[in-house]
């Protein structure tokens, strides 16, 4: 308004002075006063006519914008009634005050105004939820966003099921890929005849064309016994929900062959490029070997899942492995100066009897080795006695704290004996620290794994770690003599773990258990190390006092709460509920030190307890593992492995 005052202004001042500066020439030059009025009167004529026109040209600006006022509110009321977005104002109790009729279109039977909004859609209750960023909801079949305006109390809701089904298409078309390996087909064909083997491998590749026709996959074959293959993220999703059938099709197929043929399946779908998944698929179809095959591993952005593994793992009668393994590990040690070697918590036989076979390997390759021993030695005591008496043997064990002193020297290599996982080594700076590590073990891999190990020698058909280090001991150059009680705690340690050669004895076990035998094991030491004292018999009767029968044939033994038992009673506990009739099952459960539960678990083989140990941080194999759940009380543990074992059998029955 100022603006326009000044611009009339100075139009009215600049008429005058050209009036009067005219007047003033017409009186200088002529001295006559009439020609003075006339130009005055010329004068006021022009200023009417301006102010006139001025007056005429406000009011029809004036005009203008009340016209153009009106235009905008009728086309803001316009988008309010027909915009495909839904206001509502609410008040400061949450109660609707208006809406438009895109509102009123999405309930049609149900009156808003008055009631309040999180009666109608709790998802936007303001009192519960940050409405700072935009909300997902669904009403009926339709999805839509909603942000809200705090200071005006103003809900904007827009339609975004179109969107929304875009990505949920999105999601199911990604491109998985993925790695299938026929596990044992060599073995399966021996003792067939030409015809016969023809016959078998048809009828397999037979039933995966299938397979794949029914999941809708792209299936190539890139080896004799290795197949690739892409499919959408649906497809995917619909095998995870029947918990990869083909395992239980192939297998059940080849059920009567001497040596069942098995599958092992590697599928990824973490990684943002063809060429990321190819290696996280690739990478999952190893670890699926590599914890005894016929099963699926799934790499996903969170983990690995794991479906089947419903066998153990055949024993491959190839030594081949084994042979160029023991060559590798003399390499190793002969480059090196320092040995260090270390198995889980709580050492057990079987890791001290292999600690020990690898001592002498380093020892026929003029390396210095060493042991890191744990403080609890419970379930190795007899063992420890025995050993103390030995000058030359004492002097290898160490304390991790000692061993921390020498990691850091590029010539010291680290071994780890019977795991896997830096969570259960006796200590895990070692493993930070070390510039070379080497795994030699026989459980089933889990997703804790040593990363950037320089030798990896995992057989999940091998009995014991004490097995796999005897055979590298049969296959080294140098002429091997051992000590009385070097071979038998190697023995030991296989007698242990089969259970006196009862299970998962292999012939290649047998071999290991003569080889030992011959080169001085004494087997009324190995008995003497395994004999128990009746006290921790009796302890482990009252622990198993008040099994529970969970499902008829699993049972499920709970420990006192106010005492704490050794793992190796725990595991003796579960072992002899296994071997009652009618039992398939069993997991013993206690308080291994003061708030650390242990979980022991056995089966005959109808349950992987393997699968269930890992769901609750642990691992093992398919017939015998164990955990230890963190944070967790006796009875929380119970009702957990409670739900898990109820899943898998369902699973197994719906599959």
């Amino acid at each position: 308004m100022l603006k326009n005052f000044m611009h009339r202004w100075l139009s009215v001042s600049t008429s005058w002075i050209l009036g009067l500066t005219v007047i003033l020439l017409i009186w200088i030059l002529t001295e006559k006063f009439s020609y003075v009025a006339i130009a005055i009167l010329c004068v006021g004529y022009l200023t009417v006519m301006q102010y006139k026109t001025e007056f005429e040209l406000k009011k029809e600006q004036s005009q203008y914008v009340l016209t153009l006022t009106d235009r905008i509110q009728f086309a803001g009321q316009l988008a309010v009634k027909h915009l495909p977005v839904g206001m509502i104002l609410i008040n400061h109790a949450g109660e609707v005050q208006w809406h438009n009729p895109f509102v009123s279109n999405l309930f049609p039977k149900v009156k808003l105004m008055g009631s309040k909004i999180a009666e109608h859609l709790p998802e936007l209750d303001p009192e519960e939820h940050s409405l700072s960023d935009p909300i997902m909801i669904q009403i009926h079949d339709k999805h839509y966003s909603c942000v809200y305006h705090r200071a005006e109390r103003l809900y904007l809701i827009e339609e975004v099921t179109k969107w929304v089904s875009l990505q949920e298409k999105y999601e199911e078309e990604k491109p998985i890929l993925g790695f299938l390996h026929l596990d044992n087909i060599d073995e399966a064909g021996q003792g067939l005849s030409d015809q016969e083997e023809t016959l078998l491998i048809s009828k397999v590749f037979q039933a995966i064309s299938e397979w794949a026709l029914h999941y809708e996959v792209a299936l190539k074959r890139i080896d004799t016994d290795k197949m690739f293959f892409i499919m959408f993220q649906k497809n995917l999703d619909r095998m995870i929900h029947n918990r990869f059938d083909i395992l239980d099709t192939v297998r059940e197929m080849t059920r009567n062959n001497k040596i069942p043929i098995t599958l092992s399946l590697g599928v990824a779908s973490l990684g943002e490029t063809l060429v990321e998944k190819s290696k996280h698929a690739q990478a999952a179809l190893e670890v699926a070997l590599a914890r005894g095959g016929d099963q699926a591993a799934v790499q996903t952005k969170e983990k690995i899942a794991f479906f089947g593994g419903k066998t153990n793992a055949v024993e491959k009668r190839n030594r081949v492995k084994a042979r160029v393994i023991s060559h590798a590990i003399s390499n190793l040690l002969q480059d090196c100066e320092r040995v260090i070697v270390m198995g889980h918590k709580q050492p057990d036989l079987d890791a001290i009897g292999a600690a020990l076979g690898v001592v002498k390997l380093a020892e026929l390759n003029d390396c210095e080795a060493l042991i890191v021993l744990d403080d609890d030695l419970s379930a190795i005591q007899k063992l420890i006695d025995e050993i103390w008496k030995h000058a030359d043997l004492r002097e290898v064990f160490i304390t991790p704290d000692q061993a921390m002193q020498w990691i850091d020297d590029p010539d010291t290599l680290l071994v780890l004996v019977d795991t896997h996982k830096p969570s259960l080594v006796t200590e895990k700076r070692l493993i930070d620290r070390a510039e070379k590590v080497v795994v030699i073990d026989h459980h089933r891999r889990g997703e804790d794994f040593v990363e950037d190990s320089v030798l990896v020698y995992l057989e999940p058909y091998a009995s014991s770690t004490c097995e796999l280090v005897t055979e590298l001991l049969q296959y080294q150059d140098h002429r091997l003599t051992m000590d009385t009680l070097e071979a038998s705690a190697l023995l030991s340690g296989i007698v242990v773990d089969t259970k006196n050669f009862s299970v998962r004895s292999g012939s290649r076990t047998f071999e290991a258990a003569a080889f030992l035998r011959r080169h001085g094991a004494d087997l009324m030491l190995v008995q003497s190390l395994l004999k128990e004292d009746l006290s921790r018999f009796v302890k482990r009767a009252e622990l198993i006092r008040d099994t529970e029968l969970y499902r008829g044939k699993i049972a499920i033994a709970v420990g006192d709460e106010s005492r704490v038992y050794d793992q190796l009673l725990i595991a003796q506990a579960a072992d002899t509920l296994l071997d009652m009739q009618g039992i398939s099952a069993s997991f013993v459960i206690g308080y291994k030190a003061e708030g650390v539960v242990s979980i022991s678990a056995r089966s005959e083989g109808d349950l992987n307890v393997q699968l269930i140990m890992e769901q609750m941080g642990g691992g093992g194999h398919l017939t015998h593992a164990a955990c230890q759940p963190e944070h967790k009380s006796i009875q929380e543990c119970k009702q957990i492995l409670k739900s898990l074992i109820q899943e898998q059998m369902e699973g197994e029955e719906t599959s």
